[in-house]
């Protein structure tokens, strides 16, 4: 089984915060790519140090809905950054986010469809080498954005989130979600920005969605006085990256494929589960 597992990466936003970088709304992590570009290449290049082989570039916020006319400029840098600090042939997934609070469904426009394919046509075009729709919390906008990123020609993962409370969809509804984007094309689903420690139920209801496609998840660290991640990550490492493997290791009972970080986790985490999946056999 453990042969089977692609480790992804962790976050960029909560990685340059941490790192003394402002990313402040509403650009958040976005502007970084030309204000810190430096910064954000060390992050890429820390997770692949770590053993990740799947890297996100950070345009996350770099749409023009937020990014305005420096979205192209945005987000070709930070393609050009990931893939000029990883490893030749490590994937590079290109990210592309709700166009609204990806914690406030809610909000999500009545049709997402044109301005995801903007965004997707964009991504492909700078060579990355599959799209990452993640964060979604709305299962309608994760349907067009998945079938968005088809249209424009690259392989296509989906990631869902109940929310940093797990309470946004049931993981009931997270399948039938996934079901939906499976059906449009995506090749593989994942829990995203859930609590490491709410994220089991979600990855089970995957499992139990016979999917037949790789899924898996990338948790946040939670609340901070769970000790997973955030201020523990500088002052109890091993720690902290102790606590998150032990979860990813009930991920990968469950049937997950795809393991990675979200916000709070560092390369830390993604070290702790590389580590793991290559010690040798007792």
């Amino acid at each position: 089984m453990k042969s089977e597992i692609v480790l992804l990466d962790g976050p960029v936003g909560t990685e340059l915060h941490s790192r003394g970088i402002d990313t402040s709304l509403a650009w958040w992590s976005a502007q970084a790519n030309v204000t810190a570009g430096e910064v954000v290449s060390q992050i890429h290049r820390d997770y692949c140090d770590a053993g990740a082989t799947v890297h996100t570039a950070n345009t996350f916020r770099t749409q023009r809905r937020y990014a305005g006319d420096c979205w192209r400029e945005w987000t070709t840098v930070a393609v050009d950054l990931v893939r000029r600090s990883v490893d030749v042939g490590n994937l590079i997934a290109g990210s592309l986010a709700p166009l609204e609070d990806c914690y406030r469904p809610d909000l999500s426009p009545v049709s997402s469809y044109e301005e995801h394919l903007e965004m997707a046509e964009m991504l492909a075009g700078c060579g990355c080498d599959l799209i990452l729709c993640e964060t979604f919390a709305c299962g309608r906008e994760a349907l067009e954005a998945v079938q968005a990123s088809i249209k424009a020609g690259l392989p296509v993962w989906v990631a869902l989130t109940a929310g940093p409370n797990g309470d946004l969809m049931s993981p009931a509804e997270m399948a039938g979600h996934a079901r939906a984007c499976v059906d449009a094309g995506a090749e593989a689903v994942l829990v995203n920005c859930v609590p490491a420690s709410k994220t089991l139920e979600f990855v089970e209801a995957l499992a139990g969605a016979s999917l037949a496609v790789p899924f898996g998840a990338y948790a946040n660290a939670g609340s901070v006085d769970e000790g997973i991640g955030w201020a523990a990550n500088a002052s109890h490492p091993l720690r902290s990256s102790a606590a998150y493997l032990g979860y990813a290791q009930r991920w990968i009972e469950a049937g997950a494929t795809l393991i990675g970080g979200c916000c709070g986790t560092s390369p830390h985490h993604i070290q702790a589960v590389h580590d793991w999946l290559h010690e040798s056999p007792s």
